[in-house]
């Protein structure tokens, strides 16, 4: 889904603005009224409930578009399961990345048994369209079960020192987390986080591989293929 397929007529702000404004909601942790105080600063007036709107109808779309635009995945998952609180509840946000960090999806699920397992791995096979090399998980036996039911003949890693990358992918959604006070519902928790793990990750190169010269140029390059995807042509700097 490119440009071409988003439209935004009957919005009275131009593309820019509005991709703007979800770039910032979804690579910061910020609030709506925090977005809305920085696009004031800019001589923009919206309000935090516009970009509310704005999040939800568009933010799925620009992450489906860039998750189009990524390299094939690496054939090494790595899978982790981490609670998360809704609504004053607990529940679990299974997640997958490959051998180089990139998130291949995420599933907000009420357990984290056999069912929820096999559930998942038939997601990940469905949505990326691939059989992996390698599995790498921690030792939740759920694991192993759901494995030798749906992939059987993947070979199966599963140690909890193995799993540091998939662990570490939690932490920006462990931030936003903090940030938003927790989620309201399940169905509100996956859109949000589906929608940042396609966003945030294409905003945060691994910057710690890059000298500043090459950080710089990387950057340019995303933000060229954010403008791109979202149809803005340059990120507002005046009203």
């Amino acid at each position: 889904m490119g440009s071409a397929s988003l439209s935004y007529k009957g919005h009275r702000y131009p593309a820019e603005v509005i991709s703007h404004c979800v770039w910032l909601y979804f690579r910061f942790p910020l609030s709506f009224r925090e977005v809305e105080e920085l696009m004031f600063e800019r001589g923009i007036i919206v309000s935090y409930e516009t970009i509310r709107r704005w999040c939800v109808k568009f933010a799925q779309r620009y992450a489906e578009s860039l998750r189009r635009r990524r390299p094939r995945s690496g054939d090494k998952w790595h899978l982790d399961e981490v609670f998360i609180k809704i609504n004053g509840e607990r529940k679990y946000l299974w997640r997958a990345v490959d051998q180089d960090g990139m998130v291949l999806d995420i599933l907000v699920q009420n357990r984290r048994n056999k069912a929820a397992a096999r559930r998942f791995f038939r997601r990940l096979l469905k949505k990326t369209r691939t059989v992996p090399r390698v599995i790498v998980t921690d030792r939740l036996r759920s694991y192993g079960a759901a494995h030798r039911e749906v992939m059987p003949s993947v070979e199966h890693r599963s140690h909890k020192g193995l799993n540091n990358r998939a662990e570490n992918s939690h932490q920006p959604t462990r931030q936003r987390e903090r940030a938003m006070k927790g989620f309201r519902s399940v169905g509100g928790a996956q859109r949000f986080l589906s929608a940042f793990s396609g966003i945030s990750p294409h905003f945060r190169p691994r910057r710690h591989l890059m000298t500043a010269a090459a950080h710089r140029a990387e950057m340019s390059i995303r933000f060229a293929i954010w403008d791109q995807i979202t149809g803005a042509s340059d990120r507002p700097t005046t009203a």
